[in-house]
C-alpha cells in the first residue's frame, strides 16, 4: 500500500496529513473542530480528506480521536471533547470519501507511531503516556496494540490513586490525571501563587499579575529560567507521574515507557523527577530490570502518523 491519510481529531482542531510508507508527512492541513455537533465534525473530517485526495492518490484513511473506540475500530462509543456518542464514524466518513477507514483512539495511534518510527523503535513491550490536559496512554504488547476485550484499554489516567481525592471530569474522584497532568501542573502553580505571592512573583509576572493567568507554558518558561517555585511544581507532577509508572510496571512489565503530550515538551524538568520516583517506587526494584523512560520523538504529529500507518495495515 502506498500513501495513506492520517487524521488527528481533537477538541479544537482536526489535523490531517498524507503520509508515505516511511512515515514521512507529504502534506498536512488543519481545520477547526465543530465539537458541539457530531454530524458537522464528520463533515469537516471528510472535507479535509477529500481536499488532500484531490492532490494525492491515497489508499486508505486512519482517524485518531480521544475517547472509547469499539473493538471493530469503527464506532466512537464516547469522545469526551466531541459530541460523539455511539457515533458510526467509519461508516459515515467512508460514505463521503470513497476510501476504507480505520478509527482508533488517539493515544493508541501515537503509541503505535513511536514504536514504528519514534522513541520506541525496536521495542516489543511499550507503554506510552501522553501528559497533556489529562493523561492518555497506548499499550503495545508483543509488538501489537493492546486494545482490550471491548476496545477501551489504555486509560490509566482514570485509575484512582487517592481515595476520595480531587473530582475528575470522568465523574470519579482521585484519578491519576488529577495529580500528574497539565491541568494538575497549572493547579499547583496557581495554588502556590495564591498562598505565597512573593515567592511566586515570577509566575505571577508571566501570568499578567493574576494566579488565574498562569498557564502551562508560563510554568515551563519560569522553570527554564530557574524559578524555584515553577521547578517545584514540575517536581510534584513528576513525582506523581513516576509513581504511576511504577504501578504500571508492576502490572505490565514493559521494556520501555515513552512520555509524550504537551507537558513533555518541558523535557527533563518533568522526566528527571518522574524517573527518580519510578525507580524508587518500583516493586522489587533491586531484583529486576528497569524499563527505559524516554521522551517521545514525533511530537504533535505522532497521532496523525500512527493513524495513517494503522490504516495502511488495515
Amino acid at each position: 500500500m502506498g500513501l495513506t491519510i492520517g487524521v488527528d481529531v481533537g477538541g479544537t482542531k482536526v489535523a490531517a496529513g498524507v503520509v508515505d510508507p516511511a512515515g514521512r508527512i507529504v502534506e498536512k492541513l488543519k481545520r477547526v473542530t465543530p465539537a458541539a455537533r457530531a454530524d458537522t465534525a464528520v463533515e469537516v473530517i471528510a472535507g479535509v480528506v477529500n481536499e488532500l485526495q484531490a492532490r494525492h492518490d491515497v489508499d486508505a484513511v486512519g482517524i485518531g480521536t480521544a475517547g472509547f473506540v469499539d473493538q471493530a475500530r469503527s464506532t466512537v462509543l464516547f469522545a469526551p471533547n466531541l459530541a460523539w456518542r455511539d457515533e458510526p464514524v467509519k461508516k459515515r466518513v467512508e460514505a463521503r470519501i470513497g476510501r476504507p477507514v480505520v478509527v482508533e483512539n488517539d493515544a493508541n495511534a501515537a503509541a503505535w507511531a513511536e514504536v514504528r518510527r519514534g522513541a520506541a523503535r525496536g521495542q516489543q513491550h511499550v507503554v506510552m503516556i501522553t501528559v497533556g490536559t489529562g493523561i492518555g496512554a497506548g499499550i503495545v504488547i508483543d509488538g501489537h496494540l493492546y486494545r482490550g476485550r471491548f476496545g477501551s484499554a489504555g486509560e490509566p489516567g482514570h485509575y484512582r490513586v487517592v481515595p476520595d481525592g480531587r473530582l475528575c471530569g470522568c465523574g470519579n474522584r482521585g484519578c491519576w490525571e488529577q495529580y500528574a497532568s497539565g491541568n494538575a501542573l497549572v493547579a499547583e502553580a496557581r495554588d502556590f501563587a495564591r498562598r505565597e505571592p512573593e515567592a511566586a512573583a515570577r509566575l505571577l509576572e508571566i501570568g499578567g499579575g493574576s494566579p488565574d493567568g498562569i498557564d502551562g507554558p508560563a510554568v515551563t518558561r519560569a522553570a527554564r529560567e530557574g524559578d524555584m517555585v515553577a521547578i517545584r511544581c514540575f517536581e510534584i507532577i513528576g513525582n506523581w507521574l513516576g509513581a504511576g509508572l511504577a504501578d504500571l510496571a508492576a502490572i505490565l512489565d514493559p521494556g520501555c515507557f515513552v512520555i509524550g503530550g504537551g507537558v513533555s515538551e518541558a523535557g527533563d524538568l518533568l522526566l528527571k523527577p518522574a524517573r527518580a520516583a519510578y525507580e524508587n517506587g518500583l516493586t522489587g526494584r533491586s531484583h529486576r530490570k528497569l524499563a527505559d523512560v524516554r521522551l517521545a520523538e514525533l511530537g504533535p504529529d505522532a497521532g496523525l502518523i500512527g493513524a495513517a500507518d494503522l490504516a495502511r495495515l488495515g
